[in-house]
């Protein structure tokens, strides 16, 4: 990611504050980080539409990519924080599952110079300033092919006041990805953390690249 306002802040874990390092975060486990996959996702891996190449971008510690590669699916994961990488190998290990986990920049998926037929994203896509936005979704059209799947969990607009991450609407995500893609579903959800509240509201949704 390319310096993002902080998902969390020295006073309130969740409140935007400045341009951050997310690798300072993994010096202890992050609000987000809850040792498993969001039962929103674990929903799609049960619903079986999880499919082909599948890419876990913002990876963390890698819970959706490991999701994925229990499933028998060619799976990677990306994050920008070097700490969450070395979290998520040592997890593959340690469950002796294949998945591939690669420090990188989400904004520049092009550069990995492949296709993947299905993206995940938890938590990423909120971060992002307008401009990021942008730069997020070209690099997206890069990476998944026509009729390839971008899922993403991220923080909804119906969360009453003012702290945590960016609040998404379901207007701009549909303003966001109204070039080279049809959205399928905007459907309410939650994000697990672990703080209280134990959840948050969150937005998931499905868009097929066309």
């Amino acid at each position: 990611m390319a310096s993002p306002e902080s998902p969390v802040g020295t006073s309130d874990p969740l409140k935007p504050r400045r341009p951050i390092d997310f690798d300072t975060f993994y010096q202890g486990t992050p609000p987000w980080d809850i040792g498993r996959p969001q039962p929103a996702f674990l929903d799609l891996a049960d619903a079986g539409v999880l499919r082909g190449r599948v890419l876990d971008v913002g990876c963390g510690t890698g819970e959706h990519a490991l999701m994925a590669a229990r499933l028998g699916l060619d799976a990677t994961g990306m994050d920008t924080a070097a700490a969450a990488i070395a979290r998520a190998r040592r997890k593959a290990a340690d469950r002796s599952l294949t998945v591939r986990f690669l420090v990188g920049d989400a904004l520049e998926l092009e550069q990995l110079g492949e296709q993947f037929d299905t993206v995940l994203d938890c938590g990423l896509f909120h971060v992002f300033t307008d401009d990021d936005r942008l730069r997020f979704t070209a690099s997206l059209r890069s990476t998944i092919p026509p009729g390839g799947r971008y899922f993403m969990l991220g923080f909804s607009d119906r969360q009453p006041g003012d702290t945590g991450p960016r609040r998404l609407t379901r207007d701009e995500i549909t303003a966001s990805f109204d070039d080279g893609w049809q959205i399928d579903s905007i459907e309410s959800a939650e994000i697990e953390i672990n703080l209280g509240p134990t959840s948050i509201p969150a937005w998931l949704t499905a868009i097929t690249r066309t």
